[in-house]
């Protein structure tokens, strides 16, 4: 595994899954996608398309391997692109990409909370590359959960030990707090 790359424990990834439902058909994009595992169980479970996107060069250059290594390097429905996040929404958005229905939003864990989360969301939610009734699925650590965002909505929040997964989608966020440990 390449150095700075925490894949999403397989507990969680389970747990995550499991409350998705079907995937069937969706169109995805898996920001921040390390090993690519998010993105590679979602088109395991019948995803019709995915976009990987990871800025570091040797990260990406490890889950091309690995995408060879399932056989799944020519596979035109998944998408390689090494670049940072910002940088592929713009070009997803000017190129007209197909609305996603489905995004895992994962920036690496920086102590003291900072975090490239908020300006993503804000730029992703702001890009026109959602699908109407779209699904954003953050993960971050428990100690520093995502503050209300204007025009996003948190749908759930769950805890898995150290780590929080945060499902959104586009629209008001309620008034109040954010529903804790369900």
């Amino acid at each position: 595994m390449p150095d700075g790359v925490r894949p999403t424990t397989d507990r969680v990834r389970e747990s995550l899954f499991s409350s998705l439902g079907a995937v069937d058909d969706f169109v995805v994009l898996d920001l921040f996608a390390g090993t690519g595992a998010l993105g590679l169980e979602a088109y395991s479970r019948g995803a019709g398309r995915v976009v990987f996107v990871e800025r570091s060069k040797g990260v990406a250059r490890a889950l091309k391997k690995r995408l060879e290594g399932l056989g799944l390097a020519d596979e035109d429905a998944l998408r390689l692109m090494q670049t940072d996040a910002r940088r592929a929404i713009r070009r997803l958005a000017e190129g007209g990409a197909t609305a996603f229905d489905l995004v895992f939003v994962d920036p690496p864990y920086v102590e003291g909370g900072e975090s490239e989360r908020e300006p993503i969301l804000t730029a992703l939610f702001a890009s026109g590359i959602l699908a109407s009734d779209a699904m954003v699925v953050v993960e971050g650590p428990t100690r520093h959960p995502l503050p209300p965002l204007p025009g996003i909505r948190v749908v759930d929040e769950r805890r898995y030990g150290d780590t929080l997964l945060t499902w959104l989608t586009a629209g008001d966020p309620p008034a109040g707090t954010v529903s804790q440990d369900r």
